[in-house]
């Protein structure tokens, strides 16, 4: 398999493959310009006569289930991330595969979490060829340093749904790990010891993959309700003893902050959406579980409650702050693609306001209609910000991979597209001459909140216009740049090779930038 072929530059000046792991690849031609043509992929068709006329599709262990998936060399493995940094199947899986002799595997998650760190042994023998996924912690060093035999290819969560739609990736065994299941299949994520909330991320797992595998340590009788994975996609079932670890599936969210600097770009970021009337009787919004957005979160409660309005719905990751607002009246509906607390799987389950979402019906871009571009406001962070507004989400100033993109491009359709950050971290700036790997394009943000200022893009006139004589401390994008290094000095570039490890995809499958082989 050819790792990758010649490299181009593509229209917004990245220099990219046209292949990549064998498969050819098309350099981002800008956004809305590549329109797909075609039919989706379609799996093969099944007959219920091949399957127990009881329903009973339970096997004594995962590699049971795995040997009669038909498990070999090459294939392409998926699974999902609901349980965060307390996932245990997914190790499992290449545990057995090793112990199998199998080789040249593709790792298809949704997210990896450091959890999964103990799969670098697996990449070093063979057993697994490269991933296709978010590759953080130790696994981002890893490709980073060019010892992945293959190229990691990065993708949102909604490009993640139209890569397996669109028939660019094709998952030979899905393996869905589900928190309660019947013995049919029908699973859900928000009941049993391990309720993680929402399995949104493992639809398309279930809707496209060749053979799908439901691991549960809680199994019920039929039916299992409700059902966020069908049983009629699937194939196995298994009961295990442990499908994930509840103390570490909530890891990395956070509380809100209580740095005084970000409170305050918090609170600045609120004020920003009061003055040009984004917050308002019946509009919308999204925040992440970080300390800022979820300290912005707040400041947009003590605004709707002083003028007495409430938002239409919310778009999640939930917690337990976003939690409150649903059950306080101040938000009519929770859209949650994922479930960040034990108080998001406690509403989930009780609350039937509170909707369970998937890729496809919130992110994914070749649908009829993109749901992201419903939600007024979406509040963001980055690594790392250029000059042009281009935003980086995924690799650090120096150069290393360390994180996954997850819904960040997606929500860059929101009718308004808010990014906030320190001016620095750790002395270095955020805000640079130009990013070290573009994962937005600078047209779909339109501003950067500092605790130093306020940037607009000045594409968006209406916004510069609506802040004139507010009192806010609107500056441009360069002022804020120029703040940045007279405070810590003009920040050193990363030292790359020549070797790409890893490219970014847009949300219509397009090739937006390459990662590079850190320099020894």
């Amino acid at each position: 398999m050819k790792k990758y072929d010649k490299l181009i530059i593509n229209s917004i000046g990245r220099m990219v493959p046209t292949e990549v792991n064998g498969k050819p690849q098309i350099p981002f031609q800008g956004v809305g310009k590549h329109i797909p043509e075609g039919r989706k992929y379609a799996p093969e068709i099944s007959s219920c006569s091949n399957f127990p006329s009881d329903g009973n599709k339970l096997v004594g262990s995962l590699k049971e289930a795995l040997l009669k998936a038909g498990l070999k060399d090459g294939m392409t493995i998926s699974t999902h991330h609901h349980f965060r940094n307390g996932d245990v199947i997914s190790n499992q899986i290449f545990d057995i595969a090793a112990e199998l002799g199998i080789k040249n595997l593709v790792w298809f998650p949704s997210a990896s979490f450091e959890c999964n760190a103990c799969l670098i042994k697996y990449l070093e023998n063979g057993t697994i060829h490269h991933i296709e996924g978010s590759m953080n912690g130790s696994l981002g060093s890893f490709t980073s340093e060019g010892k992945m035999a293959g190229m990691g290819v990065l993708r949102s969560h909604g490009g993640r749904y139209q890569a397996v739609q669109d028939g660019e990736v094709h998952i030979d065994i899905a393996v869905i790990a589900a928190p309660t299941a019947d013995f049919f299949g029908n699973a859900n994520g928000v009941d049993g010891p391990a309720a993680c909330g929402s399995l949104g991320f493992a639809l398309v797992d279930s809707e496209y993959a060749d053979q799908v595998i439901v691991v549960t340590d809680h199994l019920v009788a039929f039916p299992c309700i409700p059902w966020q994975i069908q049983g009629n996609h699937v194939d196995l079932v298994v009961q295990v003893d442990q499908v994930g670890i509840p103390e570490k599936i909530v890891s990395g969210t956070t509380e809100i902050t209580k740095s005084p600097d970000r409170l305050f770009l918090a609170e600045l970021t609120a004020r920003f959406c009061e003055v040009t009337g984004i917050i308002k009787d019946g509009f919308s919004f999204q925040s992440g579980a970080g300390g800022i957005s979820l300290a912005v979160a707040e400041y947009f409660r003590e605004i709707m409650i002083k003028r007495g309005i409430k938002a239409r719905f919310a778009r999640g990751g939930s917690n337990k702050y976003l939690v409150s607002m649903l059950e306080e009246g101040l938000v009519e509906y929770i859209l949650d693609g994922q479930t960040f607390d034990l108080d998001g799987v406690r509403s989930m389950r009780e609350n039937p306001n509170h909707v369970w979402t998937s890729p496809f019906t919130s992110y994914n871009y070749h649908g009829k209609g993109n749901f992201a571009s419903l939600v007024d406001v979406v509040i963001l962070g980055a690594t790392e910000i250029d000059t042009n507004f281009n935003a980086n989400v995924v690799t650090h100033s120096d150069g290393v991979l360390l994180h996954g993109i997850g819904g960040w491009q997606n929500c860059l359709f929101s009718k308004t597209v808010i990014l906030t950050v320190p001016l620095f971290r750790d002395r270095i700036p955020v805000i640079r001459d130009e990013v070290t790997t573009i994962c937005g394009p600078g047209e779909l943000i339109d501003v950067v909140v500092t605790e130093r200022g306020i940037a607009i893009n000045p594409l968006r006139k209406d916004l510069i216009e609506l802040t004139k004589n507010s009192g806010l401390p609107i500056v441009s994008i360069t002022e804020l740049k120029d703040l940045a290094e007279k405070i810590c000095g003009k920040p050193a570039l990363p030292a790359f090779t020549k070797e790409p490890v890893a490219v970014v995809k847009w949300v219509d499958g397009t090739i937006l930038d390459t990662i590079w082989q850190l320099q020894e």
